[in-house]
């Protein structure tokens, strides 16, 4: 593929560093004042903040309707790429690196923590912690291993884009799950329950998971095929019986649990007594 360059902003706190950095990745609208606000919550906890527009460079302003615009495999290339610039920067502490992903964003924060242990990109360090909320997880790692990484998902029970079923299935190694109640997805953008008419959804579709080689596994046949790409599995879960058009978004802001997940993650290590 074509190298690409995305762009970021990179928020550090008060003070001296160095400091650990949560990388915070969009979903599908892209990069909005909520994700920005949390460069604000993060930077006042002490912890840095780099928030990545994964679209302007590629020329993509919504994948809503359309998630093969790119593929879910760049978006998880992205954190890790971004990390390893991230570990050269003076102000950032190389061992406390973190990433949250929000919807398309959330899978791809999952799959980095996956692909960290194994790809070897250069400088790259191994995620300390990463936090996916309420990501789409129709397409798994068949054996995901994240290696020391801790891991947080979390969804609410409303939501009509990804199906928390799916979101549970990631929990294992250091991981943990939350459902949050009469919540709909994006349920953090601080706005109003709204109607997206053109998203294309199927949120009860069979799991298409990725074998060690990287190739996808038919969910009908159950064999894994280097020829069966994303664009051909998600063209099988929206022509699926599951595929539908529009989902609501939006709920009034939750972010305690957010800050609760990171001020424990990347907490300075105690020195060890003599």
């Amino acid at each position: 593929m074509p190298a690409t360059e995305i762009l970021g902003s990179l928020f550090l706190p008060a003070g001296e560093g160095p400091w650990a950095v949560v990388i915070v990745v969009p979903g599908s609208l892209g990069v909005a004042p909520s994700h920005v606000a949390k460069a604000d919550l993060l930077t006042e906890a002490g912890i840095a903040c780099c928030v990545i527009d994964p679209f302007g460079t590629r020329g993509v302003t919504s994948t809503v309707a359309n998630q093969a615009q790119y593929s879910f495999a760049a978006s998880a290339w992205d954190v890790l790429a971004t990390a390893a610039v991230l570990v050269e920067h003076a102000d950032i502490d190389a061992a406390r690196v973190g990433a949250q992903g929000h919807s398309r964003g959330g899978s791809a924060v999952l799959s980095a923590a996956c692909l960290s242990p194994i790809v070897g990109l250069e400088r790259a360090p191994e995620l300390a912690a990463v936090y996916a909320a309420y990501p789409w997880s129709g397409m798994q790692f068949l054996r995901p291993d994240v290696g020391r990484t801790v891991v947080r998902s979390v969804i609410g029970d409303l939501d009509e884009w990804c199906l928390p079923l799916q979101v549970q299935t990631l929990c294992g190694c250091d991981a943990s799950f939350r459902l949050f109640p009469n919540t709909h997805h994006s349920f953090d953008r601080d706005t109003p329950v709204e109607l997206v008419p053109d998203a294309s959804v199927s949120p009860g579709s069979p799991t298409v998971y990725v074998n060690d080689d990287g190739a996808l596994v038919h969910p009908v046949t159950g064999k894994a095929d280097p020829c069966f790409t994303e664009r051909d599995a998600m063209i099988y879960q929206v022509k699926s019986p599951y595929g539908r058009r529009g989902a609501r978004i939006g709920t009034a802001g939750v972010h305690q649990d957010m800050m609760a997940f990171w001020s424990a993650a990347l907490s300075p290590p105690h020195p060890r007594s003599s």
